[in-house]
This record gives C-alpha cells, structure tokens and sequence, in this order.
C-alpha cells in the first residue's frame, strides 16, 4: 500500500502540467483561471469577449482611444482611472450625458472623444491581467481575421513562441464560469485564420474551438440568438449585438503596451 502510494503520487507529479496543451503552438482556454494556467507557457495571449469588452476594446482603439483594462468594477476603477488620468466607462445602465462611456459599444461610438479610457471588466479585464508578461491581444468577430493574421505575421503560433487564445465566457449569479457560445466563436474565428495561415499544430481544443467556427452555418445568426445575445438585446442593447456579430468590419489589432490597448502596428 505504502509503495503503491509512492507509485500515484509520482505520477501526479510527472503529470501535473497536463492542463498546458504543450507541444502545441496554437492552444485554447476558459477563463481567468485558464488564462492564469496557460500564460506562464506562451508567447502571447488573446482575450476574447465578444458581448462585450473585446467588442468596445475594437471601437474605443479605432477612434484613437488608449484602453487601461481594470479587472474590477467598484470604487477602485474611479480611483485606477484618475491615476491614469483617464474617462471611467462605467455600466451599460450607468451612463449618463456627463459620464457616457460604458462597456457598451453602441455607447462608446456615440460618446465623446477621449484620449484615455478605463474600462473595467471582470473576466476581459481579469485575462489580460493574468498575461504575466506575455504580448496581449484584444480579439473578437469584428477583428478575428486581423488578428489571426497579425499574430502569424509577428510569428506567434508555433511551437517555439506558442499562442493561448482565451474565450472569456460568462458568469452565473453564484460566480462560476458560464461557457458562452459567443466567445467559442470569436475564438473559432481567430484559430480558423491562424490556421488558414499555417501557424501550428492546434492542440485538440483550440481545433475543436476551431470547428465550431467553421461548421455554423450562420454565426451571426448564432450570436444573436444564443443565451447572451438575447441577454442584452432583450435588456435594450441590441444595437451593442448588432456591432458584435459584424464579423470582419474592422482591421483593427488592439495591443496591449504600456498598460494599455492600443492599435498594433
């Protein structure tokens, strides 16, 4: 018994890195969490939350507005923001004529101009955060086949300097990651032109991600219509679904420099 105790527990440690789909130069994940696990391996990390921080991180930073992520919404994004000397974008419902910044995209394409903006985001905000000095993109279905481009054009995707994209889901009122179908996609988006352009090998779930983009029939017809795409169309913001499911419409490559997202060059 003793010996065979010995025995698991040496293996447990010979496959404690079984989560980190090594090997592989194109990978997949969920989360904050899977973020956290997976950035220590890789060369860069792409956050995608298409409803909505990746969404209004690509209208923000085509306007020429610098984006701080803040992975908290509370009185500590007021307090980030004026060290940033930043606007605050504040909830969908919150905006008002003197602070009409918010997560919205709608929003912000009818918000003032400002130079620098705060956007907080517990799961957007929180994976960019986790990057522990990997390059970060901002991705989603209006930039996924700039990105994918991008990062094959910089060299990300092999082996040698692997890539993590990142599906940011949702949350359940309890807190636990709710997988959402929306980031599959925009995710899927970016790995079918990471793949189109020869980066690889894709791990088994960044080729399953993969596949759910390339088989659907419809992905904005997809988005619309799924749990979090009648969330916020049936709460008054399908304008923001409407800018989300435009799949291509901008070139865009926001990167993450200095604290900030900016336009890659």
């Amino acid at each position: 018994m003793l010996t065979g105790g010995h025995c698991f527990a040496g293996r447990l440690g010979r496959m404690s890195d079984w989560f980190l789909q090594q090997g592989h130069g194109v990978r997949f994940e969920w989360g904050p969490t899977g973020a956290q696990r997976l950035a220590p391996g890789v060369a860069c990390l792409v956050v995608v939350d298409v409803l909505s921080f990746t969404t209004s991180v690509t209208v923000a930073v085509e306007s020429g507005t610098r984006v701080f992520p803040y992975a908290w919404r509370d009185e500590t994004a007021s307090v980030f923001a004026g060290q940033m000397a930043a606007e605050l974008a504040v909830g969908r419902r919150a905006a008002t004529t003197t602070s009409p910044w918010s997560l919205s995209p709608a929003a912000l394409r009818r918000a003032p101009f400002t130079p620098r903006l705060v956007l907080p985001s517990p799961n957007g905000s929180a994976i960019a955060a986790a990057a522990d000095g990997s390059t970060v993109v901002a991705g989603c279905l209006r930039n996924a086949t700039a990105v994918g481009r991008w990062l094959a054009r910089h060299g990300y995707g092999t082996p040698a300097r692997p890539v993590a994209v990142i599906a940011a889901g949702e949350r359940w009122p309890d807190g636990s990651l709710r997988p959402a179908l929306e980031d599959v996609l925009g995710a899927g988006a970016i790995l079918a032109e990471l793949h189109a352009q020869g980066a690889g090998s894709l791990s088994p779930e960044a080729a399953a991600a993969r596949t759910s983009f390339e088989e659907n029939p419809d992905v904005a017809h997809a988005v619309a219509t799924c749990s979090s795409g009648l969330e916020l169309a049936q709460g008054g913001f399908a304008d923001d679904v409407a800018i989300a499911i435009r799949l291509d419409d901008s070139k865009i490559v926001p990167v993450l420099t200095d604290g900030a997202f900016t336009g890659a060059v």
